[in-house]
């Protein structure tokens, strides 16, 4: 189970899928998370990049 404190890094070793969620952000906001935020939590990335975390959670859950 995912949580808010999963880091980008994990999440995409445990379920590669959930990168396409994170290219999601580069089409829609130019943002690379991969790239600039791999080992941040989920909670850091919605702050950084203001994500509703809510939205980012039920987007990478539905992926998995």
């Amino acid at each position: 189970m995912i949580t808010t404190e999963t880091t980008v890094l994990e999440l995409v070793e445990l379920c590669p899928e959930t990168e396409l969620v994170f290219k999601h952000y580069t089409r829609t906001r130019g943002i690379c998370i991969c790239c600039d935020a791999l080992f941040c939590t989920l909670a850091e990335v919605a702050e950084r990049y203001k994500i509703d975390s809510d939205e980012l959670m039920r987007r990478l859950n539905s992926v998995m």
